[in-house]
């Protein structure tokens, strides 16, 4: 065999099996990321995940009663831990049940004390009595600590609630690792080995053909709110087209900006601006038909009770809906719905359900969301636990015997400081579902200086495409005159600021280069490309031969066959 063959053979070999390759490259690296989670209670615990990690053969103190009081919530079973490292990123899992004669259900909220500090959610589960549920999350320590207690809080009203633990798990993770484990999963749901074939006129191997591949377009959308300042301003247009190619719009589409005066219509903005989206390829994520937060629902709409207000819903819901009909390609037809309940207040519990149907009916392409806050940002807010957003969507699908299969789960991701081990085990949780999940509104909040935002930003980004279950990220950092929200990613002469410079460095790093190479012996050529579109061109004995193909997600190779 030519040595050329040998090297060819070998490197098709790598991409093939590359999965392998690089669990086997983890492992050697440290500890392999369990993503395993469960959202249903069950009879008897599941095995510790990591088999125990730093709690193999651990038993909680208490032995399943409490240890500690305090007025308005109760603490039970503790684990001492002792010389927790700084900046380690430690996992936890732990199967809890309520026990007999407490509550019957319960939220249960992991908490840690160390030295210096005491993290008040490190991960939350809804429990019940007389089964088994499952509670994920984690923690990361800016400082040592040579003496630390992990225990759970049950926030019921008469503080008596008691827990039986099993299976608990504690794994560290350093840095590089954690890393590690971010790279293996971009690499097998992000990419996808491909073989490029080129062959003559009667079909024999074309060695030494020049290759020239091109990524024309990306599989996972990572774009940008857009607000009406973008119209006529084009600096900002062109800075904008440049970076992204999806968006939403910050406001322009609320019901409030639409419609400020019963029966007034106003879609100026909202149409001058998809037309924007139209002529740039861009797609958009429809926000809001409805937001359950009295505070963001028009005034004479508050003024509405029974038939009069039903009857405003349905022709908000018909006028928006139908205008946009096949233009947007996601709704978030009931936004924050875990955090305020407007419409179903007012129009009874099957409310929520009634807008999807409709939302459904209206534009069946769509994809219709729910979208709330406070979901992986922390587990602190007890509105907006994971639970609680599992049970909203499966309470939904079961409505009234027959319900609605869900579309989406949109996550707001307004972080301060993330906690990337808890983000990722509340992913974990939500993948359970088998829906899209995107990051609808991400940012850091301006209470942090612009590099520390680009810290935070750079994690979150990567948690997000990294995690299989997430399919786009949109940033919430449309540019007004005063600034953005709470984070922006350039300044008004669109000079990127710290956080802007991470989105370009991280838009890059995740788009396949350009590929340049020559067939070997056997008219062959292998690469590992990002998920997306791609324009081939092919140049051998003077001719060219230009083609394109699409990767999706697949574990097998790609084989793209060109004839020259």
């Amino acid at each position: 065999m030519k040595h050329s063959s040998i090297i060819g053979f070998i490197f098709c070999a790598i991409y093939s099996l590359l999965a392998a390759f690089i669990l086997v490259s983890s492992s050697n690296d440290g500890p392999f990321y369990d993503s395993t989670a469960y959202t249903e209670c069950r009879a008897e615990p599941e095995k510790p995940l990591y088999n125990g990690g730093m709690l193999k053969g651990e038993e909680a103190s208490g032995s399943g009663r409490d240890t500690l009081r305090s007025v308005g919530a109760s603490y039970t079973p503790a684990y001492i831990l002792h010389n927790l490292t700084q900046n380690t990123i430690y996992c936890f899992s732990i199967w809890v049940k309520i026990e007999a004669g407490s509550a019957s259900t319960a939220r249960v909220r992991a908490k840690l004390r160390s030295d210096n500090a005491t993290l008040n959610c490190v991960g939350s589960v809804s429990a019940k009595q007389g089964c088994w549920s499952f509670l994920k999350g984690g923690f990361l320590l800016d400082s040592p600590s040579q003496l630390s207690i992990l225990f759970f809080e049950t926030t019921n009203d008469d503080g008596k609630t008691q827990l039986e633990v099993a299976s608990a798990s504690l794994q560290p993770f350093t840095q590089d690792q954690w890393k590690n484990n971010q790279d293996y999963f971009i690499n097998t749901a992000r990419k996808r080995a491909v073989t490029i074939h080129v062959a003559g006129e009667n079909g024999e191997s074309a060695e030494g053909a020049v290759v020239n591949v091109e990524q024309i377009a990306k599989d996972f959308p990572i774009g940008s709110a857009i607000s009406k300042t973008i119209l006529g301003n084009i600096p900002y247009q062109e800075w904008f087209v440049k970076r992204f190619d999806a968006t939403v719009f910050e406001n322009e589409l609320k019901w409030y900006a639409t419609e400020p005066h019963q029966g007034k219509l106003n879609y100026t903005f909202a149409d001058q601006m998809m037309s924007f989206v139209r002529a740039n390829r861009i797609i958009a994520r429809g926000h809001n038909i409805f937001w359950e937060d009295p505070k963001y629902t028009p005034d004479w709409v508050r003024n509405l009770t029974g038939e009069d207000l039903r009857s405003a819903v349905n022709q908000r819901i018909t006028s928006l809906m139908t205008r946009y009909r096949g233009e947007f390609v996601h709704w978030d037809v009931s936004n924050e719905m875990l955090h305020f309940d407007f419409y179903e207040s007012r129009l009874g519990k099957n409310a929520s359900y009634e807008l999807f149907a409709a939302a459904r009916e209206l534009d069946s392409l769509a994809t219709l969301f729910l979208n709330d806050f406070n979901v992986v940002e922390t587990c602190s807010d007890e509105r907006s636990t994971v639970d609680e957003y599992i049970a909203r969507v499966k309470e939904l699908e079961r409505y009234d015997g027959g319900g609605m299969r869900m579309d989406g789960v949109g996550l707001e991701g307004h972080f301060t400081r993330p906690n990337v081990a808890l983000m990722r085990a509340n992913l974990d949780k939500l993948a359970t579902l088998e829906l899209p999940v995107w990051l609808t509104e991400i940012d850091i909040s301006s209470t942090l200086d612009h590099r520390t935002q680009a810290l935070y930003l750079e994690q979150v980004l990567r948690e997000g495409f990294s995690h299989p279950s997430v399919n786009g990220i949109i940033l919430w950092t449309a540019l007004h005159p005063n600034g953005c929200y709470q984070m922006c990613l350039t300044d008004d002469k669109f000079i990127n600021l710290p956080a802007g410079d991470v989105v370009d460095k991280k838009l890059l790093e995740w788009t396949t280069g350009e590929v340049k190479a020559k067939t070997d012996d056997r008219g062959t050529f292998s690469f590992l490309g990002f998920l997306g579109e791609y324009r081939v061109s092919i140049i051998y004995e003077g001719k060219t031969v230009n083609s394109s193909f699409s990767l999706s997600r697949d574990p097998e190779t790609k084989h793209v066959r060109l004839r020259i």
